[in-house]
């Protein structure tokens, strides 16, 4: 087997696992890490918590960022021959990811940072409402995150 006959099957595969392991992330922080971490902890270690837990999955969510559109423009256009070749399903996946990663850039660089800055300063209550506001967009972008894998695995068939 050549690699040109490789190139797709590796693409989508590393593909896949980018995009499982950003939703499967924030799936576990947002619906097992969260309401335990309420729960259990008191508000100065819970923000910890949460600082150094992101700080871990944020560089994981930079690969995906970086891997999900290379492998799906490279998908796109040397397997389908460029966007007039996909059906609403690619176009549906494509915006929702175009969201999902502003989305992520907006948590990264503004409540993230201030986060961040907060906990370091033991300023408990900037921290707590940063937190709120990452805890909001996470929700968004796994609810986007969780509608894009059932379009890709579910829906897309429909549009071939």
């Amino acid at each position: 087997m050549d690699m040109q006959a490789l190139s797709y099957p590796l693409t989508i595969s590393l593909h896949a696992l980018a995009a499982v392991i950003w939703v499967g992330g924030m799936f576990f922080a947002y619906m097992a890490l969260r309401p335990v971490a309420a729960q259990l902890l008191e508000p100065p270690i819970r923000l910890e918590l949460w600082s150094q837990t992101l700080a871990k999955f944020f560089p994981w969510v930079w690969l995906a960022v970086i891997a999900l559109p290379a492998s799906g423009y490279w998908i796109i256009f040397a397997v389908y021959g460029g966007f007039a070749g996909v059906g609403w399903s690619i176009h549906l996946m494509h915006t929702l990811g175009i969201i999902m990663i502003l989305l992520f850039l907006h948590v990264y660089f503004a409540p993230f940072k201030r986060l961040r800055r907060a906990v370091d300063e033991e300023n408990f209550q900037e921290g707590a409402r940063n937190l709120a506001i990452i805890r909001k967009m996470v929700g968004i972008n796994l609810l986007l995150g969780l509608l894009t894998v059932v379009v890709a695995v579910g829906l897309h068939r429909l549009a071939v």
